[in-house]
């Protein structure tokens, strides 16, 4: 099933998770904003597992670990603990030089009880959702 509310029009509901997938030319600040939208409208639908793939979000560099530690933060308090977030990006939004190639968005988020991981394909990140609880 397909749920459209405004923006989040590219939001789909499946059997046991949900997929969002933004597309557009937009700012980091109006992609964080994308993501905690579709994070905030999954809590909404009481949906705990999330795969949100911004491949087809352009026009931003990648942000470097302090921009990171604030997304996070704010990713988090979206989730409020519920939703598991799992995010689909282009390759070169995690090996960048400006990013810690040791997922430091992951540390952060484990350190503030978030559950979320970032992948490079939706098969990675959809069998990361399966495994967790």
């Amino acid at each position: 099933m397909v749920v459209v509310m405004g923006e989040l029009e590219q939001f789909e509901v499946l059997e046991d998770c949900a997929l969002f997938r933004p597309t557009g030319q937009v700012s980091v600040i109006e992609a964080v904003q994308l993501v905690t939208d579709g994070i905030a409208f999954a809590r909404s639908l009481d949906v705990r597992k999330l795969l949100v793939d911004i491949t087809r979000l352009v026009g931003f560099e990648p942000p470097g670990v302090v921009l990171r530690y604030f997304i996070i933060h704010q990713w988090a308090r979206a989730a409020g603990r519920r939703v598991k977030v799992a995010l689909v990006t282009r390759p070169e939004m995690v090996d960048s030089e400006k990013v810690d190639p040791r997922k430091i968005g992951v540390a952060i988020a484990a350190d503030i009880n978030f559950t979320a991981d970032i992948f490079t394909t939706e098969g990675d990140a959809l069998r990361w959702l399966e495994s967790v609880k």
